[in-house]
């Protein structure tokens, strides 16, 4: 479980920073609210407001970044489908395998 707020700046500006994950993430919102920003098919950002009870699945390979809201606090929960990974690539992280298949699945999309 995870808790962002004013208490714990240093570790949303990392949340913040446009990065990937190899692995799915899925976040579950327990309190709180915040934005997660994600790119789209042009390269532009899509801001998904968040709040309690919401949840996201972000696919591997799609960049994104998330940020506080004005109430400055947000405790969410990361679900894992196997064992839990943590690691974030900051932007660029083109090179990896997840980043080349979420982009060839966008353009089969297209």
């Amino acid at each position: 479980m995870t808790t962002w707020g004013s208490r714990k700046c240093d570790k949303i500006k990392v949340f913040y920073q446009e990065h990937l994950h190899l692995d799915e993430e899925i976040r579950y919102i327990l309190e709180g609210s915040g934005y997660f920003d994600v790119r789209d098919r042009e390269d532009q950002w899509i801001r998904i407001s968040m709040e309690k009870g919401d949840m996201i699945t972000l696919p591997a390979g799609i960049y994104h970044r998330f940020t506080l809201d004005e109430k400055n606090y947000v405790k969410a929960m990361r679900l894992f489908v196997g064992e839990p990974v943590w690691t974030a690539y900051n932007r660029p992280a083109d090179h990896f395998p997840a980043r080349e298949q979420y982009v060839r699945f966008l353009a089969q999309t297209a």
